[in-house]
């Protein structure tokens, strides 16, 4: 009998708990799976906002010393599709990945390819000419050269 219970007493090797486990615990104890129900109707509606996120063309904004050179990435736009616009020091492009409909056999199980329209507007960092300003568009890659109306001098500063 004393063999049964010194088993029975001895220490089981268990996982630590960290404080953030005890959290989770504690918050999931205080506030059940519908505690924000009664708010929905005032609070925003994010469930769009990851595909209108996928779907905003990443940007390289590259400041050069006789002008600015933005390339912006567009997979899957048609060029009749995009629309590039400058206001004062505001650049904006707005374009539509339109999706063929097709007839698919069975049930989606995954669908991740954005479709839709997008615009992203682009602060530049100096003022440029309008009347010079260039865009190319080949491979999915949008390219606007913006010349600055002034040049501006760069200088290197020593840190002391």
């Amino acid at each position: 009998m004393k063999t049964k219970r010194r088993e029975m007493t001895e220490a089981v090797p268990r996982r630590d708990i960290s404080l953030f486990d005890e959290m989770d615990r504690l918050f999931d104890t205080m506030a059940h799976r519908g505690w924000m129900h009664p708010f929905r109707e005032i609070l925003p509606d994010w469930t769009g906002l990851d595909e209108t996120l996928a779907m905003t063309p990443k940007v390289d904004v590259v400041d050069r010393e006789a002008e600015i050179l933005v390339r912006a990435e567009v997979p899957g736009v048609d060029k009749d599709n995009l629309q590039v616009e400058l206001a004062g020091d505001l650049l904006t492009i707005t374009g539509e990945r339109k999706h063929e409909e097709t007839k698919e056999e069975g049930a989606f199980y995954r669908s991740e390819i954005a479709q839709g329209s997008f615009t992203r507007t682009i602060r530049l960092p100096a003022e440029v000419a309008f009347e010079e300003t260039q865009a190319e568009f080949k491979d999915g890659l949008l390219e606007i050269h913006l010349p600055k109306t002034q040049k501006t001098e760069r200088r290197r500063i020593d840190v002391k």
